[in-house]
């Protein structure tokens, strides 16, 4: 019999358990990747202009494992106007040796979600310098606010700059309550973020650059969560030029529609230099050397991220 999940019973699981169980999960699941054992193909995309909003579909199986997933999340960003949620969708879990629909999990784009901040914390963890001095939060949505949270577990500093263009959700932000293990300072002047700052997490659906190469200091680390389909950008492509190391979850997938393919594009960095996060993860002589290296993970979204958490959540509450 099908087991329906919901998002009360999701919610449960991931709060029950410890993050670092989640964030390691999220990595073994990188690894697997970057090794060509997990079956991934092009993902599905819905563009809406009138909402305007998208739509992703992602779906795959690790070789020799019992389940498949197909994930469906979307993101409508004028729903905040009329009181909901940005994000909505579902997980579907399925038998990799009868095709039975084993799991139906209601989470209204809620695991995307934290998938999506795992992988920031798996980025931030293998990338950034070791002291961190100020992180630099671009955005004030959900995932900005997870990011924050899933990088308790991998950074011990608790020194925050936010930027926003709206000074109500900058406000807002600062004073949630889910972050009050931070010092928040926030800012409109995204120079201002750039100059403090050498961990910068960027979490929006930008369409034009919102960090410029001129301003970012020797030593940053930069993870970039926002473009995650065609159009969509948050970094000047010639930062890639100046970057050390640059790192993506998906090489193809950055190179067809992440923050790396302007770069790429652009004849700016050979695509040679990208280096896929998996072999990160493995081999310790792909990362960061010292504290004055700037280094990027762009970072798009991958199925093994929600096969993983969607197995996560399943035998959390079946075993």
């Amino acid at each position: 019999m099908t087991k329906i999940i919901t998002l009360s019973e999701i919610k449960d699981v991931i709060h029950k358990n410890s993050a670092i169980d989640l964030i390691q999960s999220i990595e073994e699941g990188f690894v697997m990747y970057s090794h060509k054992k997990v079956v991934v193909p092009p993902v599905g995309y819905l563009g809406f202009k009138r909402s305007p909003g998208d739509v992703h579909i992602k779906y795959g199986y690790i070789e020799g494992d019992d389940y498949y997933v197909i994930k469906i999340a979307s993101g409508f960003y004028n729903n905040p106007s009329i009181g909901l949620n940005t994000g909505n969708g579902m997980m579907l879990l399925f038998s990799q040796k009868t095709g039975e629909t084993l799991s139906i999990l209601l989470d209204e784009g809620y695991l995307t979600d934290i998938r999506t901040a795992a992988a920031g914390a798996v980025a931030a963890k293998y990338l950034a310098p070791s002291k961190v001095s100020c992180i630099g939060i671009v955005g004030t949505g959900t995932q900005a606010r997870l990011q924050l949270e899933y990088l308790k577990p991998v950074t011990t500093c608790r020194e925050v700059i936010v930027w926003g263009r709206n000074e109500e959700k900058l406000s807002v932000f600062k004073n949630d309550p889910s972050l009050k293990d931070f010092s928040i300072t926030t800012t409109t002047d995204i120079k201002y973020l750039t100059n403090r700052c050498n961990l910068i997490v960027t979490t929006t659906p930008s369409r034009k650059a919102l960090l410029m190469s001129a301003h970012i200091r020797p030593g940053t680390h930069i993870t970039a969560m926002g473009a995650d389909a065609d159009g969509k950008q948050e970094i000047d492509p010639m930062l890639f030029g100046q970057a050390d190391i640059v790192v993506a979850d998906s090489k193809d997938q950055c190179i067809d529609h992440g923050d790396c393919c302007y770069a790429v594009n652009g004849n700016i960095i050979d695509s040679s230099k990208i280096v896929e996060l998996g072999l990160v993860i493995e081999n310790k002589n792909l990362r960061r050397m010292n504290d004055q290296q700037i280094t990027i993970a762009d970072l798009t979204g991958v199925a093994i991220q929600d096969i993983q958490i969607t197995k996560y959540v399943f035998l959390a509450l079946t075993k």
